[in-house]
């Protein structure tokens, strides 16, 4: 079983909707006994939050079941050593991972938006801080792009290489 986690600065956003985007995903081309999923935070501010109600609504009109008690955690040293692939939506994710993980020794940890097969913007954008206009679309220039790297032919078809290597 391959071993997921997304990570994002509060694990009320970007982190739990890909962990849901990716979750039916899996679910749509037969794969879910062969993952399991999760999403953490890699600061504690938002720790026990429920995820952000715009991010719920997106998911919601996408179509993307979720858990609607899941709450914000903190990632921890444990994490990495119990989880095989480790996803942060940006920079800043990894300078904030270095204090829990020190240095990613065994290869775990990817961009989210180094999958995507054409990327612009290096990662995904923090829709908490861009004020009342932020987007919460899987069509946003942001999550979009991201999203993108796990959708289209992979939804249908075999699964993206990265998570079968």
């Amino acid at each position: 079983m391959k071993r997921i986690l997304f990570v994002c600065h509060g694990n009320i956003c970007r982190s739990p909707m890909a962990e849901f985007v990716f979750r039916k995903m899996v679910k749509d081309c037969g794969r879910e006994d062969d993952f399991y999923i999760e999403s953490a935070a890699v600061s504690d501010e938002e720790y026990g939050n429920p995820i952000y109600p715009p991010a719920r609504r997106c998911m919601s009109q996408h179509g993307i079941p979720f858990d609607s008690s899941k709450t914000a955690r903190t990632m921890t040293r444990r994490d990495y050593e119990a989880f095989d692939l480790i996803i942060i939506m940006d920079g800043s994710n990894r300078r904030w991972l270095r204090y829990i993980i020190g240095e990613d020794t065994q290869d775990k940890v990817r961009m989210m938006m180094s999958f995507a097969a054409k990327h612009s913007l290096p990662s995904v954008r923090q829709p908490v801080h861009c004020g009342p206009n932020a987007q919460f679309s899987t069509r946003s220039p942001s999550f979009g792009s991201a999203s993108g790297a796990f959708s289209g032919r992979w939804t249908r078809g075999p699964l993206p290489p990265f998570v079968v290597r």
